[in-house]
């Protein structure tokens, strides 16, 4: 279906540039991959400060993207084809001029394609004055397919359980969302030398999975609901820290034939997380296809004390990256700037 701006739903064409700054996600895990229970995928995830996305998009007299440096060709592209959708689903044909300031690394388990997406389309139906659900950019930029965690988490943020995608490949819908407590941590483990699989290859291998055990599928979603959710909504950190690492284990077995026989994607990335497993209470997993791995802590001195203690006893590779972050309960941000509002503009969430 094609979007058609409506009296209800156009107002004056806005000139002036509109920047969205999108949050990333872990995806920490499928509740029934292969549907053994009725019904496919199913998604776990967190929203997290600290990875964003930031974009802006302004009126120009030609069309325009520009991308930073440690961007590839690839993601330069990817912003274009997005604008050409819009402009073609809408009928809005304005040149525009959009700056991609930072994103996440690119295949690493953030979510950044969703994001990206989802954030260019934000700004471009603000810059135009419309309205476009999100839902709606998602479907038209090809965004979904199996989890909806990263699209419900640029409206709300939290911990989001979805129920895995409905009929004719409808968008997942949102089960549970909860607050992730302000003095929990997240310690983030990147290694910036490799990808996780996606685009072709990624479906391929999906493609090729044993079917998923139904009595493996009922433990997930038992830890889910019993564990990690009342857990976070209670802010009781043991059995939330037990009932993610279960279903990272649970999960990552699963998907280990991919991954080299591990649930890790990077060696060493496994073997740190490893190490801190017996010494520390904390979720422990890796992002959706990695490399990204994650220790959830109860703590931002807890987060500190194991990269301490870990690197004193040499069970941190160097060549890995270390970044300490927080949950995040809020979406995307809008900012509209325009002169009768100054230089700052006005903030909103999208």
């Amino acid at each position: 279906m094609t979007f058609a701006p409506t009296p209800a739903t156009t107002r004056s064409a806005s000139v002036a540039p509109v920047s969205v700054e999108a949050p990333a996600r872990l995806h920490l895990g499928f509740l029934d991959p292969s549907a053994s229970l009725g019904r496919r995928f199913a998604s776990l995830g967190l929203v997290i400060d600290g990875m964003s996305t930031h974009l802006s998009v302004a009126r120009a007299a030609r069309d325009l993207v520009e991308v930073p440096q440690s961007c590839d060709d690839a993601t330069h592209d990817r912003l274009g084809r997005h604008i050409d959708v819009l402009k073609r689903e809408t009928g809005l044909r304005s040149p525009l001029h959009m700056i991609l300031h930072r994103a996440p690394p690119a295949h690493a388990g953030f979510g950044s394609g969703t994001q990206l997406a989802l954030a260019v389309g934000r700004a471009f139906a603000a810059c135009h004055n419309i309205e476009l659900e999100t839902r709606r950019v998602a479907a038209l930029l090809g965004r979904g397919e199996r989890s909806g965690i990263g699209i419900a988490g640029f409206d709300r943020g939290g911990l989001l359980l979805d129920g895995g995608p409905g009929a004719a490949g409808a968008v997942a819908p949102l089960l549970a969302q909860a607050a992730f407590p302000p003095r929990w941590r997240v310690l983030l483990v990147l290694d910036d030398r490799l990808d996780g699989l996606h685009g072709s290859q990624e479906r391929a291998v999906m493609d090729r999975l044993a079917p998923f055990p139904r009595e493996l599928a009922a433990e997930l979603c038992h830890q889910v609901v019993m564990r990690v959710l009342p857990g976070v909504m209670e802010g009781v950190f043991e059995p939330f820290a037990e009932g993610i690492s279960t279903v990272q284990r649970l999960i990552g077995d699963y998907f280990a034939p991919a991954q080299g026989g591990s649930m890790y994607t990077s060696a060493s990335v496994g073997r740190f997380l490893e190490w801190i497993r017996p010494r520390y209470c904390a979720g422990i997993g890796q992002s959706s296809w990695g490399p990204t791995g994650f220790a959830v802590l109860p703590s931002a001195e807890r987060a500190a004390e194991v990269i301490a203690a870990a690197r004193a006893a040499g069970a941190l590779d160097p060549a890995l990256r270390v970044v300490v972050v927080t949950g995040r309960n809020r979406g995307a941000l809008l900012e509209h700037r325009s002169a009768q509002k100054g230089p700052q503009g006005a903030a909103m969430r999208c």
